[in-house]
């Protein structure tokens, strides 16, 4: 299987990757999860109270993915979907990706990923341009025959902290725009991120707060005093899912209200925490290692997994490089499209810079 590789020098840390043996196992046979564990749902489940605000949030579970969970044996059945192999140089030997269905974008890209599918995506990096060097646009399509366009990303101009607006319009990536659909906020220091929907500032709350913006995580980085020795640590802190699998939401009223703020005072009622899978140790290449199940190819210290500390052989989300401005981008349940190209946008911010 493609192993990702981070190797260290004393001054500089890159990633490697083994792409020759891109399949010398079959994986595309054998689920990644190898232990029968319990359904990984049950590790986001946090309770919360099923939203009241019901009519607002507009649910249309995808086609062919309404019964993930009532039968116990869909489990298995779906599950080797995880461990397929994409080759993404040789295109014709590519299995094909589940079917996804998105019949309206802005559902889609907000709504949990279906038990039991792992959506597989890519994202572009578009320099072009004026000032794209230092602004670039990210876009992110399903990783399928189709390519269809999910989101846009870009940073703000004239902004004190790194700021992102998410789109789902590749052309309109402004703020007032109807396609406005979330954004990536971070602090001063560059390390600590915060991913809201598209609601309104809770100065412009109504009498009962329905329409106040939702956080839907947060990443923190974890710097090095020496610098980047070793692999980057990343914890992603997620809302947590009621018994009817959908996301708790999480409307801070202040900034001393949100997901970073609970984390850090730990109190994890409906907060649920990931972390960034720990490469391992290989003598033989003198490097970190990660297998990316051939999903991976190119060498990039952005390269990372996360999981469940619970069981980090479900993998929630995987990004990495496969050429020079492009990505693979996979989440499982209980990741939407806007939190996992969030959390993939806040690994490219400058202040971690590196390349």
């Amino acid at each position: 299987s493609t192993q990702c590789c981070v190797t260290m020098s004393p001054t500089s840390l890159t990633a490697i990757t083994s792409s020759d043996e891109e399949d010398d196992s079959d994986s595309s046979t054998k689920p990644i999860r190898s232990e029968k564990k319990k359904n990984p749902a049950s590790l986001f489940q946090t309770g919360g109270d099923p939203p009241k605000e019901k009519k607002s949030k507009k649910k249309v579970p995808p086609k062919g993915a309404d019964s993930e969970e009532e039968t116990p044996e869909t489990v298995p059945k779906n599950s080797n979907k995880k461990g397929k192999a994409k080759k993404s140089k040789k295109k014709e030997e590519r299995p094909p990706s589940p079917v996804i269905e998105v019949d309206n974008l802005e559902e889609f890209v907000l709504q949990p990923a279906p038990q039991g599918v792992t959506i597989k995506c890519r994202v572009t990096r578009d320099k072009r341009g004026m000032d794209r060097g230092l602004y670039p646009t990210y876009y992110l399509h399903l990783d399928n025959d189709k390519k269809v366009f999910l989101l846009a990303g870009r940073k703000r101009k004239k902004s004190k902290t790194s700021n992102y607006l998410i789109s789902i319009d590749p052309t309109d990536l402004s703020r007032g725009g109807e396609n406005f659909i979330g954004k990536l906020r971070s602090n001063l220091m560059g390390t600590r991120f915060t991913v809201f929907d598209n609601g309104a500032n809770p100065d412009r709350a109504n009498a009962d707060w329905s329409n106040v913006r939702q956080e839907l995580s947060a990443v923190v980085y974890e710097t090095n005093v020496l610098g980047f020795k070793g692999p980057r640590k990343m914890t992603v802190i997620i809302p947590g899912m009621n018994a009817d699998c959908e996301r708790v939401p999480i409307r801070p009223r202040n900034d001393n209200d949100g997901l970073l703020m609970r984390w850090q005072n730990r109190n994890m009622d409906n907060v649920i925490e990931l972390h960034n899978k720990a490469p391992v140790w290989n003598d033989e290449t003198q490097s970190y290692v990660l297998n990316f199940h051939g999903r991976v190819t190119h060498a990039s210290v952005k390269n990372f997994q996360i999981v469940h500390s619970s069981d980090p052989d479900y993998i929630v989300m995987q990004f990495g490089r496969v050429a020079d401005d492009a990505f693979t981008m996979d989440y499982n349940y209980p990741l939407c499209a806007v939190q996992a190209f969030a959390i993939a946008l806040s690994s490219f911010d400058g202040k971690l810079a590196c390349e």
